[in-house]
């Protein structure tokens, strides 16, 4: 009974997953012009705004000298990183360091102490 295997039939087939969710309509033809006309009034605002750039022609000139200035900023950063995280390192490790050795040497008194007051009834 255990081995009887119902098929449900609530789940669809893989294939036809997304087919509810396709929009088959085409789109209009004012709904097409005024995208396009939107579309087209974004390009000249873009144009626009690149003429208003001053100095083109050097920003471009200069761009690869600009990459090669900020990659060695960039591993300079990761430089100074690194040793900052030494440091921070250096510290935390030291202070962990003092906690330990001040634990065992308590831990030490203590049964050092503990021994000495002792008495051993028979």
């Amino acid at each position: 009974m255990a081995d009887l295997n119902i098929p449900n039939l609530n789940i669809k087939s893989d294939k036809y997953i997304f087919k509810k969710k396709l929009n088959l309509r085409r789109k209009s033809k004012r709904r097409l012009f005024t995208e396009s006309f939107f579309l087209f009034i974004l390009s000249v605002l873009l144009v626009f705004i690149n003429y208003l750039i001053p100095n083109k022609n050097l920003l471009l000139q200069n761009l690869p000298s600009t990459f090669n200035k900020s990659f060695l900023l960039l591993i300079d950063l990761f430089l100074y990183l690194y040793e900052i995280f030494l440091v921070i390192f250096i510290f935390v490790s030291s202070f962990t360091a003092l906690i330990f050795m001040i634990g065992s040497v308590n831990r030490l008194l203590r049964v050092f102490k503990r021994k000495s007051k002792r008495i051993v009834y028979r």
